[in-house]
């Protein structure tokens, strides 16, 4: 059954491994659920990046405007990807959802808690970096490394829920369903801003 402890690892090896220059990007298997997991974490390791951009007190109206679209173009890309995760986890585990249908219902989906801990696999990582970096004064230091200890707390709470849901799922105990994220924005149909320029 799939862990909390593989999920965090593969979260926290990637976003070490994608930081470097050069890092290769691979298409996600939709068969596979780890290469799911994986694609999953890289929109929102992309996504923290492009949201740096539009930060940047030095950027222009037009790259501004270029970053949101990215913004937007991986928003959704994240979203669909855990509802593709949590297809694949509802495949995994028919026989107990169809054996225990008055089962209580969980509000969350397990690959909205995976898309949640691949964000904090992303605030650890860079308050980290704030905790270490040199040209910081120490009570930057201080404060990150007293945020580092509150991220890492959070995670491994987290981590521990999704466990449990796993394995209450698993037994009978609890269910979940797939809750389609209805994203707007991204549909020049449902877009009011779209489809009036075009009208």
């Amino acid at each position: 059954m799939l862990e909390a402890l593989s999920i965090t690892r593969l979260h926290d090896d990637t976003t070490s491994v994608w930081h470097h220059p050069n890092a290769a990007k691979s298409a996600p298997d939709p068969t596979d659920l780890p290469s799911l997991i994986r694609a999953q974490h890289r929109a929102n390791f992309d996504l923290w990046h492009e949201e740096d951009k539009a930060r940047d007190p030095g950027a222009t109206d037009r790259q501004i405007a270029a970053v949101k679209r990215a913004i937007d173009r991986l928003n959704q890309q994240r979203n669909d990807l855990v509802e593709q995760i949590d297809t694949a986890l509802l495949k995994s585990f028919q026989i107990s959802l169809e054996a225990n249908p008055a089962a209580p219902l969980h509000s969350e989906t397990p690959g909205l808690m995976i898309d949640r801990l691949s964000i904090l696999s992303l605030k650890i990582f860079h308050t980290r970096e704030e905790a270490r970096r040199v040209s910081a004064t120490e009570a930057h230091r201080q404060r990150n490394r007293e945020r580092l200890a509150l991220l890492e707390e959070q995670r491994a709470d987290l981590a521990a829920a999704f466990d449990a849901l796993l394995s209450d799922i698993a037994a009978g105990r609890r269910r979940f369903k797939l809750y389609r994220q209805m994203k707007m924005y991204n549909d020049p149909e449902l877009n009011p801003i779209v489809y009036n320029r075009k009208a």
